[in-house]
């Protein structure tokens, strides 16, 4: 089974670009760029109610806590949330401006307060890459974008490790994408 491809700005902005076009366009940006900017998984990104999100003043937190129950190993852990996801959550959440904070974040067209869950997120995200036409991108391709970018810019892999909710570093590892270009920076570094 390959890895699922990793974006780079160009694919990411193709992707945004077609999103804009669309119905939901604030809804599939946000959920997209979940991925891209926190490095959720697809599951965990389906299961965020509002009240994971917002605080007690109704701003977008920037520690969100996923509890054991919506993560992929059933362990309890924080995403940070940086400023370009908390400024995009916010943008969503002000068009979307659910008054039951209870319900899921991200609605479907179908389903209003159950929302998406795993599977058809997963196959939204496929879709919309096909659409696009970025061969091997998938729900995860946010995931090993965010874990390459931040290896890239010299973050370390332990951090890494820790921002995914890995358990081993050698999962992790697997994640990490290397190009030309990077390769050419570093040999440079000699």
């Amino acid at each position: 089974m390959s890895q699922a491809k990793t974006l780079t700005q160009p694919e990411l902005r193709r992707v945004l670009d077609y999103v804009a076009t669309r119905k939901h366009a604030a809804r599939n940006r946000a959920m997209l760029l979940m991925t891209h900017y926190s490095g959720m998984r697809v599951g965990e990104v389906a299961a965020m109610r509002i009240d994971d999100v917002l605080d007690a003043d109704g701003k977008v937190r920037s520690e969100i806590r996923l509890d054991a129950e919506q993560t992929k190993g059933n362990y309890a852990r924080v995403v940070f949330v940086n400023e370009k996801l908390q400024k995009e959550l916010t943008k969503y959440l002000s068009l979307y401006a659910p008054v039951d904070h209870a319900q899921k974040l991200f609605y479907t067209q179908k389903r209003m307060k159950e929302g998406f869950n795993a599977n058809t997120l997963t196959q939204h995200f496929h879709h919309l890459y096909r659409k696009v036409g970025i061969e091997g991108a998938s729900s995860h391709s946010g995931r090993r974008s965010f874990i390459t970018n931040l290896a890239a810019k010299g973050v370390g892999v332990r951090v890494l490790m820790s921002l995914e909710g890995h358990r081993n570093i050698a999962t992790t590892q697997v994640y990490i994408d290397c190009n030309d270009n990077q390769k050419r920076a570093a040999v440079e570094l000699v």
